[in-house]
């Protein structure tokens, strides 16, 4: 049985990181246990995810984060994210390394702050891309 679909094609929030994932060379988008994941060889993002039940619960249920990016930061930039209060480790992906950024507080329709969310796609891109790829990037 496959996966529910866990986002909207219509919400502003992925369209605007489906914009920036695909502008990246190569870049293509699949859904993957029921949410958009970007990738060209590796998957470099995925739009939405959880994390494990609160403190106490055993890690009954989930909390879910639908309007977040999913990344794997370069190293340097994890003391960031540490943190970074919209910053968090997903279910299952956290334990590699990838952490999610919640975007609820960034507005679609204005540039401010979505800048910073297409360092992060970057980022986690030249990470998992082939060297050709990443080499493209960086030559613009």
């Amino acid at each position: 049985m496959p996966h529910p679909v866990m986002y909207d094609d219509g919400d502003r929030h992925f369209q605007r990181v489906r914009e920036l994932a695909l502008a990246l060379p190569e870049a293509r988008m699949k859904v993957s246990h029921g949410r958009p994941a970007f990738y060209t060889q590796k998957v470099f993002a995925y739009y939405g995810g959880s994390v494990k039940g609160p403190a106490g619960t055993g890690g009954a249920g989930y909390v879910e984060h639908p309007r977040c990016v999913m990344v794997l930061p370069e190293e340097e930039d994890v003391g960031f994210l540490e943190q970074d209060p919209r910053a968090f480790r997903p279910a299952y992906l956290g334990a590699h390394g990838w952490y999610g950024i919640d975007l609820d507080g960034l507005d679609p329709q204005d540039d401010a702050g979505w800048d910073e969310v297409s360092e992060w796609l970057q980022s986690s891109f030249r990470l998992t891309a082939p060297a050709r790829l990443a080499r493209a990037l960086d030559a613009g």
